[in-house]
């Protein structure tokens, strides 16, 4: 299917599944990040979230990090309070340590009964991300961790960046890919007129791809610096560059390419961790990958304007499904009227793959 979106006209699309997609738990047989290597120093710990489950990752004075539930089961108290010796984390009430594999030791402390023993969860850490596996631990090895070339790449420069969004996931899947939200944007960005030119799925998967054209408005210095070329004229412009969408569950990426460019001119690669256990909360982890210009320097210098663009950006996006959350939450269910082929197959992708009864997580 192709032609301009605002023109596209959709018959009665197969009825919904009768599920409602804000209630769909994510899957937790994946790699999913919970922080930024940065956030974590040598001889610390860390307390992060998964799907209201909390977990506490060590990094050691030596070797590599490590994940346990974060909570002492003597009395409940998160070990990320207490402090780093060695390869073990001690909880900061009564001093009980606790190896990477979940054992208790007590040098202080005359036990009555067995030592208690946590759960350990499968930890990585890979340019600058540190992921848990929660799910079925057999499928740890298995399941390949997310890769993201550009992020080694010397010839782009790549920006970290998320935040806490108080949503569910399968509103932020919905806000990337449906291009046709432009208006939203259209004081940052100028008046886009998206052409939809198509779209692709499998059993885990939906992408899309789009091409636009500026119908108003100036382009913005930081899209300049995107394209790497100036564009006062729309019209010489339109429709050049074609970007793609892709949900491949439970991760989502974006690329932009134009003509006479060989390789993508930016690269977006994007998770929604669950945070609650409801998931009506997710932490943003944002890896923005943009092509270096030909002039050396130029894009380092100009990088604080890029991240103040992608920001309000994003800020504007944040605002807006936390609204519809919201409205989600006020009206007790979900009331969309949804009629875009994309968005509808994104729907399906996420309700086959993703979990319609919370399940706890490895017991």
């Amino acid at each position: 299917m192709t032609g301009d979106i605002s023109e596209t006209t959709v018959p009665e699309i197969a009825a919904s599944s009768g599920v409602d997609i804000r209630r769909v738990r994510s899957n937790p047989d994946f790699w999913y990040p919970v922080a930024w290597s940065r956030e974590l120093r040598r001889g610390k710990a860390i307390g992060v979230r998964y799907a209201g489950q909390p977990i506490v990752v060590v990094r050691p004075d030596a070797g590599a990090i490590f994940a346990l539930d974060d909570v002492c089961p003597h009395r409940q108290l998160p070990l990320s309070r207490g402090e780093v010796c060695g390869d073990f984390v001690r909880c900061a009430y009564h001093g009980l340590k606790y190896s990477r594999r979940g054992q208790c030791f007590s040098p202080d402390m005359k036990l009555e009964n067995e030592p208690p023993r946590l759960r350990t969860w499968p930890c990585r850490e890979k340019d600058g991300l540190i992921f848990v596996f929660m799910g079925d631990l057999e499928k740890s090895d298995s399941v390949p961790l997310p890769d993201f070339p550009r992020v080694r790449d010397p010839q782009y420069r790549t920006r970290r960046f998320g935040k806490v969004v108080q949503c569910h996931y399968s509103f932020m899947h919905e806000n990337l890919m449906d291009m046709n939200h432009q208006v939203l944007h259209s004081r940052l960005v100028g008046s886009m007129k998206p052409r939809f030119l198509g779209m692709e799925r499998g059993k885990d998967f939906v992408e899309a791809r789009y091409t636009f054209a500026r119908t108003g408005g100036k382009q913005p210095l930081s899209e300049a610096l995107i394209y790497g070329q100036r564009r006062k004229d729309g019209r010489d412009f339109a429709y050049r560059d074609v970007m793609t969408i892709r949900s491949q569950y439970p991760y989502q990426t974006l690329r932009i390419e134009t003509q006479g460019v060989n390789e993508p001119v930016m690269e977006l690669w994007i998770a929604y961790v669950p945070q609650d256990r409801e998931e009506r909360s997710n932490r943003v982890f944002g890896l923005l990958s943009i092509r270096r210009l030909k002039i050396p320097f130029v894009l380092d210098l100009a990088w604080p304007l890029l991240i103040a663009f992608t920001e309000r950006v994003f800020t504007e996006d944040r605002e807006i499904v936390e609204l519809e959350q919201q409205a989600w939450r006020e009206q007790d269910g979900d009331r969309n009227q949804e009629v875009f082929p994309v968005i509808v197959a994104l729907r399906q992708i996420l309700i086959q793959n993703g979990m319609s009864l919370r399940k706890d997580v490895r017991e």
